[in-house]
């Protein structure tokens, strides 16, 4: 019988997706033909597709969020949802959800053999090829769906668009764009125009599109590839401009970033409900010329969007706000707040130059009324880590600002042994590696806040890992996430006191250098750099997503 541990095995054998496209480069434009292959040979047909009745969503920041604003508000109408995203934090399941649940594990292990054992009977008569990663996924997430009936499915894309696994949809009801910005360079290209060109590349003939105010040189490339098809882009308006009955709209999720991804929500939501030919008790939704694009005018959102049950547990209450179906959407690892006992977390998986503006921003913003409401002095703490070709420099000097009292540097690895935790992440490069970029990110930091390199800094050296590198300099730097967070907490954060203890090896001299996080009144901690660096720390800090 095929276990869960098999499933995730076998899984992590598949090569990445982003590692094939470079390898591809040359050839991108096969890879949808590829894709559709790969979905005959599992079974599925692209007639099969059209069934889904997809809402398709692409973007550089914010694809993720807009989708979960989505999916959240067509599931208060009562449809049955299917949600496809990337990447996962803690476990592979929550890439694919039905009605906003991450799909059970036995569900999504009979499932993954029905299709992999399909791809596997197939492959010596194809040149023994099998799809990445993100492709088997993709092809997985579509059966999942068919096969469980939903009446929707809200798609987001994985990189780019025009060349995505996810593209190979025919014939979506509605397409979104979210926020552009500069990352994938290595393979979208480093201006936003080229990236623009990508993300546009999800237009189809016929299909509704919008998209929110982008950066000047986007704007050119996305009405191009409308006019080229023959489509008109909608540009959403601000949230503010809503009219809701019940007054301003209240968010679910954090920051006020999110204002653009909630109202590409409400009009691809709203335009789903028109097409599917359901009065939502809404305005209609209407447009404006403007120079050339179409933008799209606020409309009243319907009882049910600004119907909600509860507020998020963890948020703090300024005042009266109004629950609405946006204020119930919860997309972990983007924005987040929890709060064990004396420490806090700020988890955000920021990742280019404008979502690290923006969350440092959010954490100023949000961590001052947290310390508002402190009983004495609060200790800040920075945990960073950034993955792939990202600037670290630019990144970590949009984050002096936020004036942290330490700041601490891991790989995106969840514990020291990572035979436990194979569903996290699969590497790409050595620890050794992994190790050698922390101790880089650190003299940046250094650097930015004009340390010396005199040998007064923490230090902490931890050998359970082969072969790392010799000590530097005083640095705060750790093999794994649960080493530094055990660090950072001190042990005043009983979750993690509850897990297996962990020695560290500490030099003597910095024990007195612990003393601010040890007798501070709270500890405020920002994790940020990476999603993969936040999943890792919410594989430990929520053990209820390990489950």
């Amino acid at each position: 019988m095929d276990t869960e541990t098999d499933t995730i095995s076998t899984l992590n054998t598949l090569q990445s997706y982003a590692t094939a496209l470079k390898e591809l480069k040359s050839k991108r434009h096969l890879q949808l033909k590829t894709t559709r292959g790969f979905l005959e040979r599992a079974g599925l047909t692209v007639d099969e597709l059209d069934r889904l009745n997809i809402i398709h969503v692409t973007g550089t920041k914010g694809k993720g969020s807009t989708c979960a604003f989505t999916e959240q508000i067509l599931r208060n109408y009562g449809f049955r949802t299917g949600f496809f995203s990337s990447p996962h934090l803690v476990q592979v399941t929550e890439r694919i959800r039905i009605n906003g649940q991450p799909i059970e594990k036995e569900l999504f292990t009979k499932y993954f053999w029905q299709i992999y054992r399909r791809l596997e009977e197939t492959k010596d008569a194809h040149g023994g090829t099998m799809p990445t990663y993100f492709g088997i996924l993709t092809i997985l997430a579509f059966h999942i769906f068919l096969q469980e009936k939903v009446d929707l499915a809200v798609i987001e894309v994985g990189i780019g668009g025009a060349y995505d696994n996810t593209n190979i949809i025919r014939r979506p009801w509605v397409c979104g764009i979210s926020f552009l910005d500069i990352d994938h360079t290595d393979i979208l290209g480093d201006t936003i125009k080229q990236i623009a060109w990508h993300k546009a590349g999800i237009y189809k003939p016929g299909v509704p599109a919008f998209t929110i105010r982008q950066p000047e040189d986007a704007m050119p490339v996305l009405e191009e590839w409308a006019k080229e098809i023959g489509v008109g882009v909608h540009v959403a308006v601000s949230t503010v401009d809503y009219q809701a009955e019940c007054g301003p709209l209240h968010l679910g999720l954090a920051g006020q970033h999110q204002r653009s991804n909630a109202s590409l929500a409400l009009q691809l939501s709203h335009t789903w409900l028109q097409m599917r030919g359901l009065p939502d008790n809404s305005f209609p939704c209407s447009t404006v010329n403007n120079g050339g694009m179409l933008q799209a005018t606020a409309f009243s959102p319907s009882p049910v969007m600004v119907k909600g049950e509860s507020r998020r547990a963890n948020e703090i209450t300024t005042g009266p706000t109004q629950v609405s179906g946006l204020a119930d959407t919860e997309w972990p690892g983007r924005s987040q707040t929890l709060k064990h006992g004396a420490v806090t977390y700020f988890l955000d998986g920021a990742h280019t130059l404008h979502s690290i503006q923006a969350c440092s921003e959010w954490f100023r913003e949000t961590a001052a009324e947290h310390e508002r409401n402190a009983s004495g002095p609060v200790a800040r703490v920075l945990l960073f880590n950034v993955t792939g070709e990202r600037d670290a420099a630019a990144f970590l000097k949009l984050l002096v600002p936020c004036h942290f009292d330490f700041a601490v540097f891991c790989p995106c690895i969840a514990e020291v042994s990572t035979s436990s935790n194979a569903d996290y992440k699969k590497f790409d490069m050595s620890v050794e590696e992994m190790l050698t970029r922390c101790w880089d990110n650190e003299r940046i930091w250094r650097l930015h806040n004009h340390l010396d390199d005199n040998g007064d800094n923490p230090l902490l050296i931890e050998d359970r890992l082969p072969n790392l590198p010799e000590h530097r300099g005083d640095t705060l730097v750790f093999p794994c996430i649960f080493s530094a967070l055990q660090w950072i907490t001190q042990g005043r954060d009983s979750v993690l006191a509850d897990q297996a203890k962990m020695t560290l090896l500490v030099k003597p001299s910095i024990t007195a250098k612990v003393a601010p996080l040890r007798e501070a009144s709270e500890i405020h901690v920002l994790i940020t750099g990476s999603l993969y660096l936040v999943g890792g720390a919410l594989k430990h800090l929520d053990t209820a997503s390990s489950k």
